[in-house]
C-alpha cells in the first residue's frame, strides 16, 4: 500500500479510502443495496490486511447505521488508533433546526451523535456534506475551529461545491485565524472532470488534499456501456449525475475496455489508475461491499499508465454542467 498526506497538512492517508456508502442497514434510509455488519466485517478486515487505513462515512448514509457498523467494526479489531475516520455533516437526520444544516446548534448536535454512533471520542476528519447556503459561512467556520480546538474533531474537510465558494471559506477562515480545510471531496472521474477547471488548480496551489468520490462514475466506468445493475436501479441520486453527454461517456467507457483489454486489466483497474495519476488527487475513495471487488481495486495502485494511454481516454471528454452540488 501506498500512503500520502492530505495536501500540505500532517494527516496521513493510504492511497485508497474506502467509502462506507455501502455499510447500512437496508431498510433504513435510502440505499436498498447497502450491506449489513456480518457482510462488511470482511470487507473492512481485508481493507486492514491490504494496508488500507482511511475509512470515509457520512451520518446520513442509511440513517446513521453506516457509522455504527464502521464504529463497532474498528472497535471489534481494535485499531482505532491505527485508522482514520472520516465522516460528515449537512444532511438532514431529525426534525428542527439541529436535525440537519451547517448552523452552529446542527453542527453540535449531530457531531456528538456521530461520535456515539462510531463509538470513538475523535472525528479524524470531520467534512461539512455539500455547502449550507442559508447559513453565514462564518457560523460554521467558527463552529467548526470550535470543534477542533475542542479535541472533538482532529481535521476539517470540505465536499462537492463552487470553487468560488471554497475560495472564500478558506479566505473566511485565514481572516479570523480559524481552521482552515484540508481536504476537497468532490466528484471526479473520466466522466465528469470539470474540477480540473478551477477547483483542482486551488487545491494545488493552496496544499489541500483532494479525495474524489465515484472515481468510477458509480460503477459506469467499471462495466460495458449499457450494463443495468440493481443499485444503478435504484440508486435516485446518482441517476441525475451521468445523463448529459451520453455519446462521449460511451465513448470513455469503450476506450476504458479497449485499455484494459490491452492490458491484461480490468476496466475498473485502468478508471481507477487514471484517477490515481491525477496530479491533485491524494486518495480517491471506493466503495466495496465484497472482498473481490477490494482485491481488484486494490490492483490499481501498481498500474502505471503512459501518456499514450492517458490521452486516449482523456480525448473523448466534453465539457458539461457540474453536477452533484
Amino acid at each position: 500500500m501506498e500512503y500520502t498526506r492530505l495536501g500540505k497538512s500532517g494527516l496521513t492517508t493510504s492511497r485508497l479510502i474506502i467509502g462506507c456508502m455501502s455499510f447500512g442497514e437496508p431498510n433504513r434510509g435510502t440505499h436498498p443495496w447497502s450491506i449489513g455488519i456480518d457482510e462488511a466485517r470482511p470487507v473492512v478486515r481485508a481493507a486492514l490486511d491490504a494496508g488500507i487505513t482511511s475509512f470515509d462515512t457520512a451520518n446520513v448514509y442509511s440513517d446513521g447505521t453506516s457509522e455504527e457498523i464502521l464504529g463497532a467494526l474498528i472497535q471489534e479489531f481494535g485499531v482505532r488508533e491505527e485508522v482514520v475516520i472520516a465522516t460528515k455533516v449537512n444532511g438532514r437526520m431529525g426534525p428542527g433546526s439541529k436535525g440537519g444544516g451547517l448552523s452552529r446548534g446542527a453542527i453540535l448536535s449531530q457531531v456528538d451523535a456521530s461520535l456515539r454512533r462510531l463509538g470513538t471520542d475523535y472525528i479524524d476528519l470531520y467534512q461539512i456534506h455539500r455547502l449550507d447556503r442559508s447559513v453565514p459561512v462564518e457560523e460554521t467556520l467558527q463552529t467548526l475551529d470550535d470543534l477542533v480546538r475542542s479535541g472533538k474533531v482532529r481535521y476539517i474537510g470540505a465536499s462537492s461545491m463552487h470553487a468560488r465558494e471554497f475560495v472564500r471559506a478558506q479566505y473566511v477562515a485565514d481572516l479570523h485565524g480559524w481552521t482552515r480545510f484540508v481536504s476537497m471531496q468532490d466528484q471526479y472521474s473520466l466522466l465528469m472532470r470539470e474540477e480540473e477547471r478551477e477547483m483542482h488548480p486551488f487545491c494545488l496551489e493552496e496544499g489541500i488534499g483532494v479525495i474524489p468520490w465515484s472515481p468510477l462514475a458509480r460503477g459506469r466506468l467499471a462495466r460495458e456501456w449499457g450494463t443495468v445493475t440493481h443499485r444503478l436501479e435504484t440508486d435516485e441520486p446518482g441517476s441525475t449525475f451521468y445523463n448529459q453527454a451520453q455519446e462521449s461517456d460511451r465513448a470513455i467507457v469503450e476506450e476504458v475496455g479497449a485499455v484494459a483489454a490491452e492490458r491484461g486489466l480490468t476496466r475498473a483497474q485502468v478508471a481507477l489508475a487514471w484517477n490515481l495519476h491525477q496530479p491533485a488527487v491524494s486518495a480517491p475513495i471506493v466503495g466495496v461491499s465484497r472482498v473481490e471487488q477490494l482485491e481488484e481495486l486494490l490492483g490499481a495502485i501498481d498500474v502505471k499508465l503512459d501518456e499514450g494511454e492517458i490521452a486516449r481516454l482523456e480525448d473523448p471528454y466534453t465539457p458539461r454542467r457540474p453536477v452533484g452540488f
